[in-house]
């Protein structure tokens, strides 16, 4: 296993931009510029609190940022069911989307937990 350097190293960042630009992509059209502006935001803050959060220096500091990255993609996925409702896109791009930002979700959740084990591990 590659050792992990920066935070452009870390799949889970890789994965994130890749799907801030799909983001960024399928909302250029709307016109609902709070709406386009609150997705794109909360997509951004994913892949910004994992690079901030890896460039702490702690393991705990890092966990928190994970938290935070975890936390905005809920809202991103939130948001893709009013994308769909308001048929700012397809239903099947949103569904795609959605999957997408849960695989994500689901990479920071399981660095948060190894990162937590290590934190208590420490501590003992």
């Amino acid at each position: 296993m590659a050792t992990i350097k920066e935070f452009e190293d870390l799949e889970m960042w890789q994965d994130t931009r890749l799907f801030c630009n799909k983001i960024y992509i399928h909302v250029k059209d709307i016109k609902d510029y709070s709406f386009k502006d609150q997705i794109q935001r909360a997509s951004v803050s994913i892949m910004n609190n994992i690079a901030e959060g890896f460039e702490r220096s702690s393991d705990a500091d890092f966990c928190k940022f994970l938290v935070i990255a975890k936390s905005s993609a809920g809202e991103v996925r939130s948001m893709l069911y009013l994308a769909g409702d308001f048929s700012y896109i397809t239903i099947e791009k949103r569904d795609e989307l959605i999957q997408d930002c849960k695989k994500i979700a689901i990479k920071i959740k399981k660095l948060i937990t190894y990162l937590q084990s290590n934190i208590k591990t420490i501590k003992h």
